[in-house]
């Protein structure tokens, strides 16, 4: 019989009650705490579940030998040095998209859990939905045949962020679930989009993902639209298929449509577009909440010493792209490359790990309580040069490689972007 979990939520804000319920109602799991600065929100919380833990002071909670596991649900800034916390401590961590405000945050924590023999997941909650799974499924049987493009809006009508612009608040659920059924990286980023609200901070963004050989994304999204849509196209060589997650019923629709050309012709008359128009059907769906099978998922990590699907490296390349599409926002427009577009495995979580590691793990437990105060400070910057992150500059006439060297066509400077 697996352990029950204990575990604790710190962030009662927007999301962290959704995980509250969610994990109150596992059998393998004990909602031991929750954590929060607002006492009113504690307080709330209380009244739905009395014997429920409420704490004001996260290094409490960091503190509690009784708890395997944290769920960091708070503000961006807050996922790094409160994940890092958690970690150091020897607890499993789930934190919520995106999973920290940098890429060189994200590598960190990568290691220390590592190191420590820990689950670390990040929530990607719409690659737990029933409906990606399906579409996941059908891509990789080959149905949609080779997949040219991809198409995503996510709209709405607020909730406007403080801390972060539309891209980093909504875009993550669209590159997540792309990267996830393409199973490949793309090669540059460009993003373009307005503040019409707060200065400096878009509420409207359009990203490009260019993946090379013909095949992109784009992904549209907005704070400012009086809709509530959240669609993607998802466009093959053989079929098409459209998921409005939004709709009540017949979320996914696949359409047998598709063009083709003539693959010989003599002359300019024989050359014609064949259009093909089949049926569109839409296949069954279980009904079950995604996040439910998200908290379940990170419980069976724990319990079963399994790499999660959303691991710390899956969180790594989603923070990569926005960091690029940051840069290309300042660059109006312009291209930014990853300078790594391989997809990276996710790192082994096996229990036998923490006795691996033991002696290193018990030197950064040492180290966190050591320094508590400034684990708590968010306020670390990173040049962009460590992101792995180049910009390109293009002049009409030449082009240049890294090194220099002068080629036939045009001109390409590679740049490091600093912040």
């Amino acid at each position: 019989m697996n352990k029950q979990i204990n575990l604790g939520v710190v962030g009662c804000g927007y999301w962290g009650p959704n995980l509250i319920r969610n994990f109150r109602s596992l059998p393998g799991c004990n909602l031991k705490m929750m954590c929060d600065v607002s006492a009113a929100r504690l307080n709330s919380l209380k009244v739905l579940y009395p014997d429920v833990i409420g704490e004001l002071k996260f290094d409490h909670m960091v503190n509690d030998v009784g708890l395997d596991a944290v769920v960091v649900a708070t503000s961006v800034k807050f996922h790094f040095p409160m994940a890092k916390a958690a970690l150091l401590a020897g607890k499993h961590v789930m934190i919520e998209k995106p999973m920290a405000s940098s890429a060189a945050q994200c590598e960190e924590l990568i290691e220390i859990g590592r190191q420590q023999g820990v689950v670390l997941m990040v929530g990607h909650t719409f690659l737990y939905s029933p409906a990606v799974r399906k579409i996941k499924e059908i891509v990789d049987r080959g149905d949609l045949g080779e997949i040219r493009y991809i198409c995503a809006r996510r709209l709405n009508l607020g909730l406007y962020q403080k801390d972060i612009n539309v891209a980093w608040d909504l875009a993550p659920h669209d590159i997540s679930i792309i990267l996830h059924l393409l199973q490949q990286l793309p090669e540059s980023v460009n993003c373009c989009g307005g503040a019409h609200i707060t200065p400096g901070i878009e509420d409207v963004t359009s990203m490009s993902l260019n993946f090379g050989k013909d095949r992109s994304a784009i992904i549209h999204s907005s704070w400012l639209d009086p809709r509530k849509v959240r669609e993607m196209t998802i466009v093959g060589s053989k079929r098409m298929i459209v998921y409005d997650d939004v709709a009540p019923f017949e979320k996914i629709r696949i359409f047998d449509a598709r063009v083709e050309r003539p693959p010989h012709y003599d002359t300019f008359a024989e050359f014609q577009y064949a259009y093909h128009y089949g049926d569109i059907y839409s296949p069954y769906l279980k009904q079950e909440e995604p996040l439910k099978a998200e908290c379940l998922h990170f419980v069976d990590c724990i319990q079963e010493s399994k790499t999660p699907l959303t691991c710390g490296s899956r969180g790594l390349e989603l923070v990569r792209i926005l960091e690029a599409s940051s840069a290309s926002l300042k660059l109006d427009g312009g291209a930014v490359t990853l300078a790594d577009s391989k997809a990276t495995p996710c790192a082994e979580t096996h229990a036998r790990h923490r006795a691996t590691h033991g002696t290193a793990a018990l030197k950064l437990k040492e180290k966190v309580f050591n320094s508590m105060p400034d684990l708590l400070n968010p306020g670390r910057l990173f040049p962009a040069s460590a992101f792995g992150l180049h910009r390109i500059s293009q002049n009409r006439h030449h082009i240049y490689s890294e090194s220099g060297v002068k080629t036939n066509t045009a001109t390409f400077e590679s740049k490091s972007l600093q912040k």
